[in-house]
């Protein structure tokens, strides 16, 4: 595929410094680019490859200084070569229109029209599966789930009875929506089973990565807001609410009834205590451990989380710390001489 530089910069909305007529043929990081290729640099410390760089053109923001290279000027460059992508590389399916010979569903339900229903699928019953919606090899749908238009859900995904989803879901592989919450009452000397009578709520635009669970609810619904994005190897607990273009990063782990707010983004590694809040637009630092309710806004590190200013304080005074353990071990040497002094001249 090649298209004119021109074309490229009237699709991201930018201006060009340079040669408009140059044609791009694919698109590489600044590293390792050739002639055709488009480059970004979205983040100063690869300032310095815009004079070596081999690409044909440079996507940078509207403040970057000239160079030789041609650049395209736009106001988020590293947005801009996401949407670039787009144009370019597009995901083969191995998935083929129309129902495999080898899927299983239930009568009861509805496949509406332009889905690709893969090999070894299972649909139960009064399920709905929306327009276009594509469902690769070994997926397991039980009955009475929900599904919007245009998803896409890879292999070996299980989605359990009564959940829905909105509209341009992903589900990554092993994802399972819908698992029992982990609710147990202890007597008697062992655990009884609490039945997990609620469902799981996905709303538009959500992604839900590789191997990450969510949990049911144990009444009413675990919801997952629109536009969430979730990565591989996160645990949901039951009736956790999560609200609108929240991002969450690998291995984190929400414990049951936590509200976290919108565009809240935390590192992978995370750990959550049941029954908090986490305010709007809070940032939450990787293997944080969240013991209390968090404000609006805030940005926290550390375990137990605390405020990112006081944590990094903590932790310059900490390595400090065998120079000062060093200090008063000297400290104490030159007392103690000073008192046997003392008790020679009594």
């Amino acid at each position: 595929m090649q298209i004119r530089l021109a074309e490229i910069a009237a699709l991201v909305g930018g201006r060009i410094d340079g040669d408009d007529s140059a044609d791009i043929s694919g698109l590489a990081k600044i590293e390792q680019a050739g002639p055709g290729d488009l480059t970004f640099i979205a983040n100063s410390k690869y300032a310095k490859f815009a004079r070596t760089t081999q690409a044909s053109a440079i996507l940078v923001d509207n403040d970057f200084p000239a160079v030789d290279n041609t650049l395209v000027r736009t106001a988020n460059p590293y947005l801009a070569f996401l949407k670039l992508a787009e144009h370019f590389y597009r995901q083969p399916s191995s998935v083929q229109a129309g129902v495999h010979s080898t899927a299983v569903i239930d009568s009861d339900t509805i496949v509406e029209n332009d889905c690709a229903i893969g090999a070894h699928v299972v649909i139960g019953k009064k399920c709905r599966i929306g327009a276009g919606t594509i469902i690769h090899p070994g997926v397991v749908i039980s009955d009475g789930v929900t599904i919007g238009e245009k998803c896409l859900i890879y292999a070996n995904v299980t989605v359990r009875e009564g959940c829905r989803l909105g509209n341009r879901v992903i589900l990554q592989m092993g994802a399972v929506i819908g698992s029992d919450g982990f609710g147990f009452a202890f007597e008697d000397n062992h655990y009884h089973k609490i039945p997990q009578m609620g469902i799981v709520v996905l709303e538009d635009d959500v992604e839900v990565g590789a191997n990450t669970t969510i949990d049911r609810a144990t009444l009413g619904e675990t919801r997952i807001g629109r536009g969430v994005k979730l990565d591989n190897l996160i645990q949901v607990a039951h009736n956790v609410q999560i609200d609108e273009h929240t991002a969450i990063a690998a291995q984190t782990g929400i414990s049951g009834s936590t509200k976290i707010g919108k565009f809240v983004r935390m590192g992978g590694q995370v750990g959550v205590v049941g029954h908090i809040e986490i305010g709007d637009g809070a940032l939450v630092g990787a293997q944080s451990g969240l013991t209390k309710s968090i404000p609006a806004k805030s940005t926290v590190n550390g375990t137990p989380a605390r405020e990112m200013k006081t944590q990094l304080r903590e932790l310059a005074a900490l390595n400090r710390l065998p120079e000062l353990i060093k200090r008063v071990r000297e400290l104490e040497r030159i007392a103690a001489q000073l008192e046997e002094r003392l008790q020679a001249r009594d």
